[in-house]
């Protein structure tokens, strides 16, 4: 089996401890393994061979961190053009070099996540499945609470012996209203971003559904040299394409495994602090120099030596790093990647 780590981002939901040279599946935030290397240490476990798809500008940062990985299995996009073109360069890659029959598990480098043994058997799972039904099959996450920010998978019958479910439906991000409807009724799972299936599966939904990913897939599929400089500006050339709307959102033909796993998307700093341990006072604390005075269910980083004080502070994000500055309610921090869009129009970047 064939595990492709998707390692993008842009390192605007947890500014300024991430930025766009160095996103957030780079940094160490919940133990001593970035969320690369601990995506990468799970990887291992499904199956002997690993890919990499990461883009150019923080690609060395990648190759750093995972000094263990052949450098032909780091795959390189010249420049951003979203999931479905990822996905679609990563299986002509594959195809060149591995059997189109064998399971490849597409899976995101910025989660958390703690019961590897329930990861892997549900990866595991996922491959035999699509193996058997020959659908493309993602993983579902039970949802815990009306999130607007995941996409929804509404499960269908049981596919017999497989572990897996048809689905019904697949709705991305719905309205805070029709998440409510969605969690109540009790067969929808979060998507998590995760697609399974072998490169004829792949190609074979491709083709049935996503005209723009099948051009995007010759088109690169016709160049003799991969990586090449013809082959990157080929790329650079390709719309930017969502793998969700392009292809699961189309697709009458897909397959869901119910995650046996925890998992957590860290999309704020809200996220953050629930995947860290906190205090007796609800609060987190990772740097030198911070001083809490009366404060509670809070959250301070301190990436200098210059002394953080917080007093009487509830429900509030401290930020302090060379890249800058943040104080933001947790509620709220979602809003900083429109801070992080302001401070860039003002730098005309």
């Amino acid at each position: 089996m064939i595990t492709v780590i998707i390692a993008g981002g842009s390192g605007t939901r947890l500014w300024p401890l991430s930025t766009s040279d160095y996103p957030k599946h780079l940094l160490k935030l919940t133990g001593e393994r970035s969320l690369l290397q601990s995506a990468y240490d799970r990887a291992v476990r499904v199956g002997e061979t690993v890919y990499v798809v990461t883009e150019a500008s923080h690609a060395h940062h990648v190759k750093d961190q995972l000094p263990e990985l052949a450098e032909d299995h780091f795959l390189i996009e010249p420049g951003r053009r979203g999931t479905g073109n990822c996905i679609v360069f990563a299986l002509d890659i594959i195809s060149r070099n591995h059997s189109h029959n064998e399971p490849v598990a597409f899976v995101h480098s910025d989660h958390n996540i703690r019961d590897v043994e329930g990861y892997v058997k549900s990866l595991q799972t996922a491959a035999k499945a699509s193996s058997e039904t020959h659908k493309v099959t993602l993983i579902g996450i039970e949802p815990t609470f009306p999130a607007t920010g995941f996409g929804y998978i509404e499960r269908d019958g049981e596919l017999q012996g497989t572990g897996a479910y048809s689905i019904e439906s697949f709705k991305e991000k719905p309205d805070f209203t029709t998440a409510q409807e969605y969690l109540q009724a009790g067969n929808y799972l979060w998507n998590c971003g995760y697609f399974v299936g072998s490169v004829d599966t792949f190609l074979s939904e491709i083709r049935a559904v996503a005209t723009d990913l099948q051009e995007s897939y010759d088109r690169l599929a016709a160049i003799h040299a991969p990586l090449s400089e013809e082959y990157n500006q080929t790329y650079l050339s390709f719309p930017e394409l969502v793998i969700d709307y392009s292809l699961a959102e189309r697709s009458q033909n897909l397959a869901v495994v119910p995650a046996s796993f925890d998992w957590m998307d860290i999309g704020s700093f809200k996220d953050l602090h629930e995947a860290n341990s906190s205090d007796e006072n609800g609060n987190f604390t990772k740097g030198k120099a911070i001083y809490t005075i009366d404060s509670e269910n809070i959250y301070v980083q301190n990436d200098e030596e210059k002394p953080v004080v917080t007093i009487g502070l509830d429900n509030i994000v401290v930020i302090n790093t060379p890249n800058g500055i943040l104080v933001a309610r947790k509620d709220l921090s979602q809003k900083v990647k429109d801070a992080v869009a302001q401070i860039k129009a003002d730098k005309g970047e």
